[in-house]
């Protein structure tokens, strides 16, 4: 599997690249590593060339361009851009890749991705902490040397002109890792998806840290064993490892949030909190959360809510609830809801070129967006497989059944909406009636009914304004209860926020259906005008 790395440097020093590519480093120090006689060692094995220079004299030439162009002299600006592109230890013993080879390969994805800059090249075979692994330095000077032909991933004009810095961006970045995973699947070389986000994140700071607290760790079981105690850890974690395992555990056995905020806190000493739909955690020993996305796609929420949903229905399926007659606020939910389950993809709409007025103004803008339709379209396909849609009117009829389905959710939401704001209306009028009940009483029994009434008329004004709506909705029959009316209550709010469920869930699956629909139509060329959704329709 091939992966990309990038490293932006500010330091003026172009030789220390050129030290680094040639010799003998330290990697958990990133000091050269010396002989005897206090000289550099050079490396084994290595492979080096020079794009737009001489590779032995880089840092001279790099320091020139900056001079002439008056570029890269403050301290603060970055110097030069590292890209190393390393590949699956396996790919040696399994497809034939050698250090020449991945050289020329490295040589070749310098040249179309970095054109008309100096760049460094160099392979080395004998991969990190000696792992085997062959990777490619590309290290360039961040001020373009020549002017080049413009190409589609340059964002901007001055991206292909000289004097001009490496303007490297999201999108770029994206690019080139497309690039690479093009180039391994040509080679036929072992690739990964690199455009997806990582199930556990592991950064280049918590990999060192991890190796340098694993070597202090053995150095200190080595005395201890040779002292006669047998050590109680032999594998050292970090902090964002810990919490790994914690969040692993507790989301293998949970059906809730809460269950899982709570054995978070109790078991392991971790707190948890929701900001703006984030889920963070924050270390025992630290003082400042750590995001889920800092940890992994895995540690996120939509990844644990999906596991939770997953716990949830293999216990219902081990263990099923008998159903329970009394219960009936659960009976009128679960008959009232779809046995429905939903996660949402990411698929997208194709865009018309023929339509879109950025795409006709720049040609850069129009390739990418022909690369999202083909990457939106391969989507498209895989969704139609896995789901086994094998006609279109397969697919028809499943968007016109998830339509009906929202439209009867809508109708049932607003109709538990419309008898929830009853019941409101009720316990207001019974709240007003309640408290103004006394005063009622005082009036029948008082001999001035008219004086009475003259000094409390706005009371009496709104007592029998409520007895009046009560015994209108109880059609002149016994008036309900204050906790009755509260119990209605709960039921219809449960059943509400259901419901909302529900029908959200039914919309983004209609939506979805909406979108394969009419991405297979333009695949296949049909002429479709694009059916406005009918949650959409009744906005307007």
């Amino acid at each position: 599997m091939a992966i990309l790395k990038h490293i932006a440097s500010k330091n003026a020093d172009y030789g220390e690249a050129q030290r680094y590519l040639m010799f003998q480093y330290n990697e958990d120090t990133m000091k050269p590593i010396l002989d005897e006689n206090g000289r550099l060692i050079p490396r084994e094995e290595y492979y080096l060339d020079g794009i737009n220079c001489d590779p032995f004299t880089f840092d001279m030439e790099c320091m020139e361009l900056n001079a002439q162009y008056r570029k890269n002299q403050r301290f603060d600006e970055i110097k030069s851009h590292h890209y190393i592109l390393s590949f699956d230890p396996k790919d040696v013993t399994e497809n034939d890749l050698t250090g020449e080879r991945a050289q020329q390969l490295g040589l070749e994805y310098a040249r179309k991705n970095f054109p008309g800059h100096q760049a460094l090249v160099c392979t080395h075979t004998d991969g990190n902490n000696k792992s085997g692994n062959i990777h490619v330095h590309i290290v360039i000077n961040s001020l373009r040397k020549y002017d080049v032909e413009r190409q589609g991933f340059m964002e901007r004009p001055c991206d292909s002109r000289a004097g001009y810095k490496h303007h490297l961006t999201k999108d770029y970045l994206l690019y080139l890792k497309q690039d690479v995973m093009d180039l391994c699947h040509r080679e036929q070389l072992h690739q990964v998806d690199l455009l997806s986000p990582a199930e556990k994140k592991i950064t280049d700071r918590e990999y060192h840290a991890r190796r340098r607290g694993q070597k202090k760790m053995d150095s200190l079981n080595q005395k201890m064993i040779a002292d006669g105690v047998t050590p109680r850890k032999t594998k050292f974690e970090t902090q964002k490892d810990f919490l790994r395992n914690a969040i692993e555990e507790a989301a293998a056995s949970v059906r809730t949030q809460e269950d899982f905020q709570k054995i978070l806190a109790e078991k392991y000493g971790i707190s948890f909190k929701v900001s703006r739909g984030r889920f963070s955690y924050l270390h025992p020993d630290r003082q400042k959360f750590i995001t889920g996305r800092n940890l992994g796609s895995h540690y996120e929420k939509d990844y644990l809510l999906s596991q939770w949903e997953k716990n949830a229905r293999q216990e219902q399926l081990r263990h099923p609830d008998p159903e329970s007659p009394a219960d009936t606020s659960r009976n009128t939910i679960s008959d009232e809801l779809p046995d429905f389950v939903f996660i949402k993809s990411d698929l997208r709409l194709v865009v018309d070129l023929q339509l879109c007025a950025k795409a006709q103004q720049s040609a850069a803008y129009a390739r990418k967006v022909k690369l999202s339709n083909l990457q939106q379209m391969a989507k498209t396909v895989a969704y139609i497989q896995e789901y086994g849609y094998d006609t279109e009117e397969d697919l028809e009829s499943a968007w016109k059944e998830a339509k009906g389905q929202t439209a009867d959710m809508r109708k049932a939401l607003r109709s538990t909406e419309g008898k929830l704001k009853q019941v409101n209306e009720q316990i207001h009028y019974t709240g007003q009636y309640l408290a103004n009940k006394s005063v009622y009483r005082q009036f029948v029994s008082s001999r001035n009914k008219k004086k009475f009434r003259q000094e409390h008329q706005a009371e009496l004004a709104l007592y029998e304004a409520a007895r009046k709506f009560l015994k209108e909705q109880s059609g002149g029959g016994k008036l309900p209860s204050m906790k009755l009316l509260k119990a209605e209550k709960e039921k219809l709010v449960a059943l509400k926020n259901s419901q909302q469920e529900a029908y959200h869930n039914l919309r983004d699956y209609e939506k979805e259906l909406n979108t394969v629909r009419t991405n297979m139509e333009t695949f296949l060329g049909k002429s479709h005008g694009r059916q406005e959704p009918e949650w959409e329709a009744s906005r307007s």
